[in-house]
C-alpha cells in the first residue's frame, strides 16, 4: 500500500521518514507527484491545515495521504508565533530570520515557557483521522546547536539541558511532538493501509 506525505519542507520531509523507518507501507513525497503542489494554509489552527493539506493530496492522488502541520507557541507571547511559525519573519519561509525575530521578542522575558505543537492529518478513501502531539520546555535566549531546523536551536524541552538542536534527531524522535503524534496516528495507519493484516 501506497502512503504520501504531504509536506514540502524537506527536513521535515527528512524527519517524517525517519519516525516511519522501516513502517510496512511504500512512503512517496512530493518530490514523486511529478507535478507543483501548494495548498494555502489559511486555517486557524494546526488541526485544520493538516487535514487541508491531507485531504487536496488525496483528492489527487488517490491514494492515503499523511500531512503534517505544527509549530512553535509561546506562552507570554499568547501563543505566537503558531500556524504562522514557518513564516513568522514573512514571506518566504526562513529559519534564520524566524529565529532572530523570536529572539527579538522574547530579549526582555526571563526563561520564557512554550511548547512545540504538531496536528497530524490521515486522509483517504476511509475517512480523515487526526492525532496530536505537544512538548513542553522553554526558550533560551542565543541559538544552540546545529541540528534539526526551525526553532529547534531555541528550544530547551523539559528535563533536558540541551536544545532540540543540541540533542540531536535521536532523541529528538523519540520525544518531540511530531513523534507522539505520528506514534499515535499508526495504528490506524496500520489498519487502515492494511485492512487484512493479521491480529496476531
Amino acid at each position: 500500500m501506497t502512503l504520501w506525505i504531504a509536506t514540502g519542507n524537506e527536513k521535515k520531509k527528512k524527519e517524517i521518514l525517519a519516525l516511519l523507518d522501516g513502517f510496512p507501507v511504500e512512503l512517496k513525497t512530493l518530490a514523486d507527484l511529478g507535478k507543483p503542489f501548494e495548498v494555502v494554509e489559511d486555517k486557524p489552527d494546526f488541526t485544520g491545515n493538516a487535514i487541508k493539506k491531507a485531504t487536496e493530496l488525496y483528492q489527487l492522488t488517490g491514494d492515503w495521504c499523511l500531512a503534517d502541520d505544527s509549530g512553535l507557541e509561546v506562552d507570554d507571547l499568547n501563543g505566537e508565533p503558531g500556524v504562522y511559525s514557518a513564516r513568522y519573519a514573512g514571506e518566504p519561509s526562513d529559519d534564520s530570520r524566524n529565529n532572530q525575530k523570536l529572539l527579538n521578542a522574547i530579549r526582555s522575558i526571563e526563561k520564557p515557557k512554550a511548547q512545540f505543537h504538531c496536528s497530524i492529518a490521515l486522509a483517504g478513501s476511509g475517512g480523515i483521522f487526526t492525532s496530536e502531539g505537544i512538548i513542553r520546555g522553554y526558550l533560551i535566549h542565543h541559538l544552540q546547536g546545529t541540528t534539526g531546523f526551525g526553532y529547534d536551536p531555541l528550544f530547551v524541552p523539559d528535563g533536558f539541558s540541551e536544545t532540540f538542536a543540541q540533542l540531536g534527531a535521536e532523541i529528538k524522535n523519540k520525544i518531540s511532538h511530531r513523534a507522539q503524534a505520528l506514534n499515535q496516528i499508526k495504528p490506524v495507519l496500520l489498519n487502515k493501509l492494511n485492512p487484512n493484516r493479521s491480529e496476531n
